[in-house]
């Protein structure tokens, strides 16, 4: 019975797994999108944002069926409901990308990002994408110190968007209020897509240790 219980857990982290994946490939892809004025791949990016959405629900009801089955406890219970903020955290992520990917196809055929910024942008893009990648990582291999690393990544996210902001609130911006604002919102959805990789790291290392780290 412990055996089969075992196996619905490594289940259930490959599941989570898998949707840290798609978020980060998500990611990407409305990176690209933002980046090169791609409709085509951002409306991909629209679509296979449902795709997330299943698969959360999919991970929660594997969850809830663990708990009224196996009634878990001590560090497989903190397991089954890491898994269940983890998937909501991981969905949300992949809603911020959508929203990214959206942002391209509001400006299509224009590019969203003037050239100045693009490295910016896609310097945001692939350190976000690379949190959600690792977090696959860490909830397959745990590892101890989840929080602190993604925390250490996060804060490299937030120095570039703090330098980001100041060059679009500048009063010399060149591409006026309305391009700034733009930018502001697009700035966030990065940004927030690190809060949250950090936000799971932090349930990860709870379902490991029993104690939620503090920053």
């Amino acid at each position: 019975m412990r055996e089969a219980f075992h196996g619905d857990l490594s289940r259930l982290g490959s599941q989570l797994a898998g949707m840290s994946t798609a978020a980060a490939a998500a990611m990407r892809r409305a990176s690209t999108a933002l980046l090169t004025a791609d409709l085509g791949l951002a409306e991909q990016v629209l679509v296979d944002d449902a795709k997330l959405d299943a698969q959360r629900a999919e991970c929660e009801e594997h969850a809830y069926a663990l708990l009224a089955l196996q009634a878990p406890v001590a560090r497989d219970l903190r397991i089954v409901l890491a898994a269940t903020y983890c998937a909501q955290k991981v969905e949300r992520m992949g809603d911020l990308a959508a929203h990214v990917a959206d942002t391209a196809r509001f400006n299509h055929p224009e590019h969203a990002v003037p050239a100045e910024l693009e490295s910016t942008f896609a310097t945001l893009g692939e350190i976000t994408a690379s949190m959600a990648d690792r977090l696959a990582e860490l909830i397959t291999a745990p590892a101890a110190g989840a929080f602190a690393e993604l925390e250490q990544v996060d804060t490299q996210v937030d120095q570039v968007h703090a330098g980001l902001m100041a060059t679009i609130s500048a009063p010399d911006f060149e591409h006026g209020p309305r391009i700034a604002a733009s930018l502001a919102l697009v700035a966030r959805f990065y940004e927030r897509f690190a809060d949250q990789s950090v936000s799971v790291a932090r349930r990860l290392d709870f379902a490991a240790t029993g104690e939620l780290p503090t920053a």
